[in-house]
């Protein structure tokens, strides 16, 4: 009997098989473009790349790609970085080490290094432009370009085997959202076989899906190339001094009527729309690590079949101590990370990650609090998102009077309050002279 698998999605069919599946992604190189500002999340970008933002109480944003990668059994992988990313590269280094190199997979960093003249990246393409030396170097039979800013678990193999089987030059991974919706991103109109006719970014008047007259296809800024296409893609786009030399301005819709470009929707097993997050503003974050404390969330951290990998912090478990009357550690509807301790405080509906301490009479509601945050006696902390390393007084009344939150910190239009060291006048990072002089 054969052990060829026939699928079929719809309307194309592939084949796969052990063999020709493996030998597909050993050949496919992914490069992950990590060197964003990521200037909508404030403060949480202040010093730190978007991807390195903490996410779900123990990961960084950027372990959701790579996990899927990995998961995907695609192996050989770059993380091209640009701005503050050394707390990126050092997660990068701690997490994803284990890559054996001696058998061909690896994550590789790839910091901008003015390799082809002084500028830094001037866009997504000009940052594959940049390093098509390195890319030559791995002798990849197609490319996958992904962003490290999104939160998803997605099998890239099966995008891949699409993209082989249809003869593309170019595949994007896209997602149905509501028409309404749909002018915030770039959007596919396709045929009835997925073949991309048109893309347009942020339209006004939204194409629909050919018999879904309520949905449009939004790009998610996935991309496969095979490598003879790329690279003439991206000398082109190089030596177009009109370009803005990004993928979704400049590539991708100069792609559509010069090569075979089909569109690949990203489902769950029951055909609607996957689980697919862009969380790069304060409101869309706090959403995303909230909808985590739902009794049966969208995205399943506990999936033993398709595992979040990240650096593992030494910490022992999460504490809950003290029972009495009115002083009880407890938390409801809630993700507490290890190393954690709740002194008779209680937290409802919200995310904790690691070494975080709350001390006695302190009630948290509807919050991200990030790790190493200690927060003192007798608080009341609602909708907030509070950052790393943070030490909140006794007393302190965070999320309740917004017009007085907005004296000292940052607050979104929606109301949740964002709470950095610098707001709170605890500097970590000394960048002021007199400050160097007064701290030697």
């Amino acid at each position: 009997m054969s052990n060829t698998t026939k699928t079929q999605s719809k309307n194309y069919r592939y084949y796969t098989d052990a063999n020709t599946g493996s030998e597909l992604t050993r050949k496919t190189l992914v490069l992950v473009l990590a060197g964003g500002s990521g200037s909508r999340l404030k403060g949480l970008t202040k010093w730190r790349a978007k991807p390195a933002v903490p996410f779900g109480g123990k990961y960084r944003i950027i372990d959701f790609a790579l996990s899927n990668c990995v998961n995907s059994g695609l192996r050989r992988i770059g993380v091209l970085t640009q701005y503050k990313s050394h707390s990126l590269i050092r997660h990068l280094q701690r997490a994803w080490g284990f890559m054996r190199a001696e058998i061909g997979e690896f994550v590789e960093v790839i910091p901008a290094q003015q390799r082809v003249d002084s500028e830094w990246y001037r866009g997504t393409a000009d940052a594959l432009y940049q390093n098509i030396d390195i890319i030559r170097r791995h002798e990849p039979e197609n490319v996958i370009v992904l962003g490290g800013d999104h939160i998803y678990t997605m099998d890239y193999s099966k995008m891949l085997y699409q993209h082989v089987s249809t003869g593309s030059d170019l595949t994007v991974g896209c997602i149905e959202v509501p028409r309404e919706e749909a002018t915030e991103f770039g959007v596919m109109s396709i045929d009835t076989d997925y073949r991309i006719t048109k893309f347009t970014e942020k339209p006004a008047d939204p194409d629909t899906i050919p018999g879904k007259a309520d949905k449009s296809l939004a790009s998610m800024g996935i991309y496969i190339f095979s490598t003879a296409y790329l690279y003439a893609s991206l000398i082109a786009d190089a030596e177009d001094k009109e370009s803005a030399h990004d993928f979704g301005k400049d590539i991708v819709p100069k792609s559509i009527s010069t090569c075979t470009a089909h569109a690949y929707p990203f489902e769950d097993a029951d055909g609607n729309a996957a689980y697919w997050r862009d969380v790069g503003t304060i409101d869309s974050y706090w959403k995303a690590n909230i909808e985590l404390c739902d009794v049966e969330p969208e995205l399943n951290l506990y999936s033993r079949d398709w595992p979040i990998w990240t650096y593992q912090t030494q910490h022992p478990p999460a504490k809950f101590i003290f029972d009495d009357e009115n002083v009880r550690g407890q938390a409801i509807d809630s993700l507490v990370s290890g190393g954690c301790i709740l002194s008779g405080a209680r937290v409802k509906r919200s995310v904790i990650f690691f070494a975080t301490e709350i001390e006695r009479g302190t009630a948290i509601k509807d919050s991200v609090i990030l790790p190493k945050v200690s927060i003192g006696k007798n608080c009341r902390i609602n909708r907030a998102i509070i950052d790393k390393a943070c030490r909140i007084e006794d007393g302190t009344i965070i999320g309740e009077d917004i017009e007085e939150d907005r004296k000292r910190f940052h607050v979104t239009e929606s109301g949740i309050v964002l709470v950095t060291p610098e707001m709170l006048d605890q500097h970590l990072y000394v960048v002021d002279k007199e400050m160097l002089k007064e701290s030697a």
